[in-house]
């Protein structure tokens, strides 16, 4: 009988600690499964310090000679007035011009009183963007030289660009992260709960898109981070 109650107490005991470790083993389950994942994002407005400005006009006439030679003329006027206002020769490129023979178009008019229609370009590519943008505003005084520089077409339009966007990532990141965890801090918060650590996060791709369609020179750079925070009691 002796031998029988010690066997039970051992039991007892066996099992008073099986049921402990139970419970600590669903408590630890149930908190690996608690965590919260937020969003945080960082936005930021800058000036472009890139932009490509192609400078168009046409040509009209049925002798290619001549036209070849206007041409060569007009470019000429258009990079001395380039090149007087501040910009380098080596940002500006020559484009080879586009000719259409309107005779060979089938679909065109062959009462037309000329028979070629040229494109020239003139791109200029740099990182002077006031400059550029001031030059834009003055490209009439290239009528006065003779040179018609035309618009319109989507193919040739003002392009500005931001390329110092390594500069800015490590503060983007770092501002984006901080909104991230406010937003888990106040979470555990109203749940009762303890932030805990970091299970994972994922940065988010940057976009760089133009403030508005009348600014285009200003950009906003945008990012968003996922992180995955544990919650604890």
């Amino acid at each position: 009988m002796k031998n029988f109650r010690i066997e039970a107490i051992i039991l007892a005991i066996g099992l008073v600690l099986l049921g402990v470790f139970i419970q600590k083993g669903f408590k630890t389950f149930a908190e690996r499964d608690r965590n919260v994942n937020v969003k945080g994002l960082a936005e930021m407005e800058v000036p472009a310090d890139k932009v490509t400005w192609p400078l168009v006009y046409k040509s009209l006439g049925n002798d290619l000679n001549a036209l070849y030679s206007d041409i060569k003329s007009k470019n000429q006027t258009i990079i001395d007035f380039l090149k007087s206002k501040g910009i380098n020769a080596e940002e500006i490129s020559v484009n080879a011009p586009e000719i259409i023979d309107l005779q060979a178009d089938r679909y065109s008019n062959n009462n037309l009183p000329y028979r070629y229609n040229v494109t020239s370009v003139i791109t200029v590519t740099s990182d002077k963007v006031d400059l550029v943008k001031s030059l834009i505003t003055e490209q009439g005084e290239l009528l006065q030289k003779g040179v018609a520089v035309t618009g319109g077409d989507y193919r040739y339009n003002v392009q500005y660009e931001y390329t110092g966007l390594n500069k800015i990532k490590p503060q983007m990141i770092e501002e984006a992260t901080k909104n991230a965890r406010e937003a888990a801090e106040k979470f555990a918060k109203d749940s009762q709960s303890k932030l805990g650590k970091i299970k994972s996060a994922y940065q988010g791709q940057f976009s760089i898109s133009d403030r508005d369609a009348n600014t285009p020179y200003i950009k906003k750079v945008r990012v968003v981070t996922t992180v995955n925070y544990s919650l604890e009691d």
